[in-house]
């Protein structure tokens, strides 16, 4: 069980840590969805794996047993919009990075438009103008259930922002960025496959996955 006063580790450490690809990987995911350290990179890898893991551990049962099983995995994953109801355990094992960075209120701010730029979303999320059905979220990490996606906005108070780009052109520059941090992700994932440091992965945080 453990020393309940203790916290575990909640993610896996790549048994290449200063591997040149896993860096430049890290990087670019970091640039992208202004993310703060590897933390906040190798918490989702590690929460990707375990789900791609049980997939893999149904795929190998009869029918019979694993239907329960399958629906809710299938349905967990459905909740934040990682994929729809009628995937199957196959597009839980093609699962990527950027789409649960994709879910994450920082990069949902922007998306909005409430902010130029997903470092500035993280500004106003940390310093409390971001809310979820009017209930202030301060943290970045926050999951983001499909129910409340058309939800986020303003805590209070709206702040006027002034776009330097306009909405069309920040949007294309940041999927340009997701495209080439996507291209470059697999060697994350490689790289992620190293002897875990942690016998659980992190379910139900706000700033991991859930």
């Amino acid at each position: 069980m453990g020393e309940p006063r203790k916290k575990r580790k909640q993610y896996e450490t790549p048994r290449k840590q200063w591997d040149k690809r896993l860096l430049e990987a890290e990087r670019k995911l970091a640039n992208t969805y202004g993310l703060v350290n590897k933390r906040e990179i190798r918490r989702p890898m590690t929460w990707l794996k375990y789900k791609r893991n049980q997939a893999k551990s149904l795929l190998a049962l009869t029918m019979d047993k694993r239907m329960q099983r399958q629906q809710e995995l299938i349905s967990g994953l459905t909740k934040i919009g990682m994929i729809s109801g009628e995937s199957t355990l196959d597009d839980v094992l093609g699962l990527k990075i950027e789409g649960i960075l994709e879910k994450r209120l920082q990069t949902m701010v922007f998306r909005k438009g409430l902010a130029n730029s997903v470092k500035q979303a993280r500004q106003f999320i940390t310093h409390g103008h971001i809310a979820i059905n009017g209930k202030r979220v301060s943290s970045p990490g926050y999951i983001v259930p499909v129910s409340e996606a058309q939800a986020i906005g303003w805590y209070r108070k709206p702040i006027k922002i002034e776009n330097e780009k306009p909405a069309k052109d920040l949007k294309k520059e940041f999927e340009e960025a997701a495209g080439a941090a996507l291209a470059s992700e697999g060697a994350v994932a490689e790289s992620a496959e190293g002897k875990p440091e942690s016998a659980e992965p992190a379910q139900n945080d706000k700033e991991g996955a859930p």
